[in-house]
């Protein structure tokens, strides 16, 4: 996965993330922990699976504690993409009772759901692993979550697409009508990197079949996207593609017929509902 050009590393990135999200949620003091349990009080809690999941976060489980208590010390029974049934034990934690209520409430949001995105993902790619297509996600995603879901994505055996705007030029429909079509959009895209001395891959989204043979004259990009194309109509497109570019399936792609559309022999499809609607899993994190 590309990391953001503000940070070198996913660690940084995290590190970031949870300064802000913990003083979101502790603001000036737990006070109902404060309140009641001794500050210097040790306990330790466990995480329960309670339904059948591919688990993903652990290690934001870790950094979450650590920096709540340094001296918190975690046993981990499963790793991150690991597919585990109701019942199991996921992890057990030992830290000062402040850092475990404290923490608890993040630690299980990001783990919910980044378990809900690595499961989606997970039975999404084993249903197309007989072909060579691989399962892309998208940029929609949570705002401030999207290096986690990406993550999770990548944790369940998907791939990841770009990470924003600024690491692959992405000529969708909208771009193309206000540049005044697919040969100016181009055109004016390599023009533009020269000028920046930019070296970033162009995908360019087409709508129908004869806009794959305007990209195709024109040439000069490295995917094409098929956008709402049925997967008679992707046949169709590869056929006159010939293997020159990469080619990427999107939009109207469930469950449902993603293995009819990664039968066509297409490289990759990418799905939005890999991050946008997905559902968070069931854990919980009690008291021993």
């Amino acid at each position: 996965m590309n990391r953001p050009m503000y940070f070198a590393t996913f660690e940084e990135e995290l590190d970031y993330f949870l300064n802000y999200t913990l003083q979101e949620d502790i603001g000036s003091g737990d006070h109902s922990s404060l309140a009641c349990i001794s500050s210097d009080a040790v306990g330790t809690s466990k995480l329960l699976v309670k339904e059948p999941c591919v688990l993903a976060g652990l290690e934001v489980v870790e950094a979450i504690f650590k920096k709540l208590d340094p001296n918190t010390r975690i046993h981990f029974y499963k790793v991150d993409g690991a597919a585990c049934e109701v019942g199991e034990i996921a992890f057990e934690v030992k830290a000062r009772i402040h850092a475990l209520l404290s923490g608890e409430r993040l630690m299980l949001n990001i783990l919910q759901r980044m378990s809900g995105i690595a499961t989606r993902t997970r039975r999404l790619a084993d249903m197309i692993s007989h072909t060579r297509c691989r399962l892309l996600d998208t940029r929609k995603t949570t705002p401030g979550m999207r290096f986690l879901e990406k993550r999770a994505v990548a944790i369940g055996g998907g791939y990841n697409h770009r990470f924003g705007l600024y690491d692959m030029i992405m000529l969708k429909d909208n771009h193309i009508d206000f540049a005044g079509g697919i040969e100016k959009a181009i055109k004016k895209t390599h023009q533009y990197l020269a000028e920046k001395n930019l070296s970033l891959k162009i995908e360019v989204e087409c709508r129908n079949l004869p806009e794959v043979e305007q990209v195709l004259t024109v040439g000069g990009v490295d995917r094409i996207m098929f956008d709402n194309f049925s997967p008679s109509m992707i046949v169709k497109a590869l056929q006159l593609v010939k293997g020159a570019f990469e080619t990427e399936a999107s939009g109207g792609i469930t469950e449902q017929n993603i293995v009819e559309y990664a039968e066509t022999g297409v490289d990759f499809i990418s799905m939005g509902a890999l991050t946008h609607s997905v559902k968070s899993i069931d854990l919980s994190f009690k008291a021993e």
